[in-house]
């Protein structure tokens, strides 16, 4: 099977803990890495962490995929670090920038680049946590920057000034990516990429609206008129 060339500079993750669509899209191609965390695992239907985990890097072995942490005290949460980054070398390990309490995780996150793990930083939404990262982060730190845009948005604030101011604060540290997390819609795939963003996380549902990029919007009109033509005919309403 031909592998599908993605028309974005920007890397499209895939975001979720469905087994099926994860493999699904790792086969196809497009998706160039993945992410999870405790709330999509949660939700569906996940009991065993640790052992939903190895079984997707069974088969996705060569492409990022990134795993959280879960507990709200530092010390535990470096414990788990170090089990979930020894899955495998393609593992980037989750930290939320603050615990529960809104203590910072910066301290930790230091300490895990000084043993070498790879790092998804996550739920970042704020220029002083940006800063805080900045201020610990090195050159040869691997890390993934998850900034929440689309939560960002649901507020009422456009992240694209956070985004793009983002991408150019971070240039100086080589081995760093800017992430777009939390897409709302498949504009948002425009925008990371405009904005010059890394990578960006969507939905199986976001993945899939990649296909329409040129669509003619005079045909996908047409499209939606059949659609409604054909569910209500299907229904059997009347009038």
């Amino acid at each position: 099977m031909t592998t599908p060339k993605s028309p974005f500079r920007v890397a499209l993750y895939a975001d979720g803990a469905n087994k099926e669509q994860m493999l699904k899209r790792y086969h196809e191609g497009l998706a160039k890495g993945f992410t999870t965390n405790p709330t999509l695992m949660a939700k569906a239907g996940i009991r065993d962490y640790a052992a939903f985990a190895k079984d997707i890097l069974k088969t996705v072995k060569d492409l990022p995929i990134s795993f959280e942490v879960f507990s709200d005290d530092f010390h535990e949460m470096e414990k788990q670090a170090a089990e979930i980054n020894s899955w495998g070398h393609n593992v980037n390990v989750k930290i939320p920038i603050t615990n529960t309490k809104a203590e910072p995780s910066l301290r930790l996150i230091r300490t895990l680049f000084d043993k070498k793990m790879k790092l998804n930083i996550t739920a970042l939404f704020t220029e002083e946590q940006l800063k805080g990262v900045r201020e610990i982060l090195k050159p040869e730190d691997d890390a993934i920057i998850s900034i929440f845009a689309g939560r960002i948005a649901d507020t009422g604030v456009d992240p694209l000034p956070m985004m793009r101011k983002a991408v150019k604060d971070f240039a100086p540290f080589k081995n760093s990516k800017i992430l777009w997390a939390s897409p709302r819609e498949a504009l948002n795939i425009y925008q990371a990429d405009e904005s010059g963003c890394h990578i960006i996380t969507l939905t199986d549902e976001l993945l899939g609206k990649v296909s329409l990029r040129g669509k003619s919007l005079t045909d996908y009109s047409l499209d939606t008129v059949k659609m409604f033509y054909k569910d209500a005919t299907q229904a059997g309403f009347q009038l």
